[in-house]
């Protein structure tokens, strides 16, 4: 019985890996990628967490440079509305749906009540697998798999896109917040040609700074990294 239940398993993984297009030469990666921090008790045992984190900037860098190529007119800002729109935690929570990766998590028992069908967790898992992925074969792998779930999306966002300013203020209202406050921080380069530093400011949160060869693309810059940093847009952002 042990025997069968272990080539079903086995079975299973071999058909999630070619979902997701990655065969993993280290089996435990994909097991931690699969792990919540719940199931983890007694023996210590890797969860998504940290491969959650690399994921993350793997998949940001692998979309910048998808973006980067597929669209050569496009402007800092609209890249940075693009790729803001790709990698919010729903995006990712609907590629891990495609992949079929709900019914592999493991769960702790106090995470079971809300399923692995919660929005947030898949949209970690997801990360935490192209975290692995790279891990086990490298930046071009991951590259790979990023460019296979999310190719199609890129090329036909779901979701409009906003100018980070708009957005930026949209939530600073939401909240109660005056406007955010722009500031020239610094200015570089030749007169003709000047480079500039914008920070943005909302009270109560540190600030964020941005540099372009003009005020507007700063502001929009900075309003940006403002965003990024503070996960606006993805569920569950304060």
């Amino acid at each position: 019985m042990a025997r069968q239940h272990r080539e079903l398993q086995d079975r299973e993984l071999k058909a999630l890996e070619e979902r997701i297009g990655h065969v993993f030469t280290d089996g435990k990666l994909i097991a931690a990628a699969l792990t919540h921090v719940s199931a983890v008790t007694g023996r210590k045992r890797e969860t998504y967490q940290r491969l959650e984190f690399l994921g993350d900037r793997v998949l940001g860098l692998a979309v910048s440079e998808m973006l980067y190529e597929a669209f050569p007119a496009a402007d800092e800002g609209e890249l940075s509305r693009r790729l803001a729109g790709l990698v919010r935690k729903e995006s990712c929570a609907e590629v891990a749906l495609a992949w079929g990766i709900e019914t592999h998590i493991r769960l702790g028992d106090g995470e079971k009540h809300a399923g692995a069908a919660n929005m947030a967790i898949l949209g970690d898992v997801c990360e935490s697998i192209i975290g692995a992925v790279f891990l086990d074969a490298g930046y071009g792998a991951a590259k790979a798999v990023v460019a296979a779930a999310f190719g199609a999306r890129m090329l036909s966002p779901e979701h409009p896109l906003r100018d980070p300013k708009t957005l930026l203020q949209e939530w600073a209202q939401g909240r109660g917040l005056p406007t955010p406050l722009y500031r020239e921080t610094a200015r570089s380069g030749p007169d003709h040609a000047p480079e500039f530093t914008i920070s943005v400011e909302v009270p109560g949160y540190p600030h964020a700074e941005a540099r372009g060869f003009a005020k507007r693309l700063a502001e929009q810059a900075a309003a940006a990294a403002f965003i990024a940093r503070e996960g606006i847009g993805q569920k569950g952002a304060a």
